[in-house]
């Protein structure tokens, strides 16, 4: 699957679940951020803005704001006020001898006096000031990371320490900003953006369309999420946490076709890793991007507790680095263990029959021969060493096998050129190989499996 068909895919995923409320968007936003974003940028709409300020489009209009603002519009007010005993701006002779002549007959002291004033609180202005406080708040909130050497930041930003203090200064500090009211929570109203795109003046012109095209893709615009995933740095450079989005969408779509029923979707929380549940005649639970601690699901081998005589001189390596490390790392502590799928975890509850199945999927974004061939192998040392409770879930006597029914490990990898065994060729393997482009057809021949 190339990478245009798999960011149309996964954007039509994420239309059909995320942006409608049903797919917890924490997990989307945790997938398509850089590592080096810390936690707060798995609030999916931070990470909406953040891509959205590292447009060129956005900093062309920071750029250009210190001249601009010089010529802010605003529309002159004349106020009228009653004064006694002296004058204060322009008389109003008619205003005050009517003003006398109604309330004061005898009163010489009493004037009506006018003074004009300018009022900044246009609906140009109003959305003016919208827009700067989104960019404003974001490159605060990214400062460390626009200011840092990061593969993921554009060149947008790249260099433009002074401009990021400029941009600061313009928010916090200019006359003509913070005369300017802070926007209600509804605004700007339409007939505000309207007003701003019918302007003049480019700055408001051009706030009005950057604003439309920040509302395009919080609104789950296919072109403006396309973009997202495909254009900016948000983008992983290869690739690979866009492809373990797209296999994990292909398993709630095909295990709800199964079931003919709708996963119940759960935002991450801290200590949780259940993604999804689908509850019936058996549960079935997604894990995404973890072992599943919290059902108590580990993979670690059983090295450590084999006796020192019967270790291999491989295992014995593995046993004292084991050893050192945990000696030498006093806050905390090293398994010998296999590390974690990178992608997902299925556990099929059965509560009648008083036993749980288990699928456990590696996803490879790769071609390459040797990538394959590791991945198989962590499969396989996924199953052997799969434990519930510390417990092994497969091979507790001579007579079952280490890898399950030959249906609970799979592994997903990109599209081949050289042929390859089908999924029906492959009936007798302890684990089963499926393509990007097969998992349309072939994914519920290997769920129904085990569920």
């Amino acid at each position: 699957m190339n990478r245009e068909a798999l960011l149309n895919s996964l954007t039509q995923d994420i239309l059909a679940y995320a942006m409608h409320g049903a797919f917890p968007e924490q997990a989307v936003a945790r997938s398509i951020k850089p590592d080096a974003l810390d936690q707060r940028f798995e609030d999916y709409e931070l990470l909406l803005d953040l891509h959205f300020i590292l447009q060129d489009e956005v900093l062309d209009f920071v750029r250009a704001l210190p001249k601009r603002l010089r010529n802010v519009r605003t529309e002159t007010e004349t106020v009228a006020r009653t004064r006694r005993g002296g004058v204060d701006g322009h008389v109003d002779w008619s205003a005050t001898v009517k003003k006398r002549y109604t309330e004061s007959p005898r009163d010489a002291s009493l004037f009506v006096c006018t003074n004009r004033s300018e009022d900044y609180d246009i609906s140009e202005n109003v959305v003016l000031k919208h827009l700067l406080s989104v960019i404003h708040t974001t490159v605060v909130e990214a400062e460390e990371y626009l200011r840092g050497e990061y593969e993921w930041v554009t060149e947008t930003w790249k260099g433009s320490e002074a401009l990021i203090d400029e941009l600061r200064r313009v928010v916090e500090r200019n006359v003509h900003v913070r005369r300017i009211r802070s926007p209600e929570v509804y605004e700007p109203t339409e007939q505000m953006l309207t007003t701003a795109e019918g302007s003049r003046q480019a700055i408001y012109r051009e706030a009005a369309e950057l604003l439309r095209n920040r509302a395009s893709l919080f609104a789950g615009d296919e072109d403006a999420l396309h973009d997202l995933l495909d254009r900016t740095a948000i983008t992983p450079d290869d690739d690979h946490a866009l492809f373990e989005l797209f296999v994990l969408f292909r398993f709630v779509a095909t295990i709800e076709d199964i079931q003919d029923s709708d996963f119940q979707f759960k935002t991450i929380a801290t200590g949780r890793q259940e993604i999804a549940r689908l509850e019936g005649k058996k549960d079935i639970v997604l894990y995404h991007d973890n072992s599943a601690a919290d059902r108590d699901l580990s993979f670690v081998s059983d090295v450590p507790d084999a006796e020192e005589r019967l270790l291999s001189r491989t295992e014995k390596v593995q046993t004292v680095a084991r050893n050192v490390a945990n000696s030498y790392f006093t806050d905390r502590s090293f398994k010998n263990h296999t590390g974690r799928p990178d992608v997902i975890v299925m556990e099929v509850i059965d509560e009648d029959a008083n036993r749980n199945e288990y699928l456990i999927a590696e996803v490879k974004n790769s071609r390459r021969t040797d990538t394959i061939r590791e991945g198989i192998k962590e499969t396989a040392e996924y199953l052997a060493f799969l434990r519930v409770n510390d417990e092994f879930v497969f091979g507790k006597s001579t007579s079952e096998e280490y890898f399950g029914t030959g249906w609970n490990g799979l592994l997903v990898t990109q599209d081949l050129d050289e042929k390859t065994a089908s999924l029906d060729e492959q009936a007798g393997n302890e684990i089963k190989i499926l393509q990007a482009s097969e998992l349309e057809s072939r994914l519920g021949d290997v769920l129904e499996n085990i569920v």
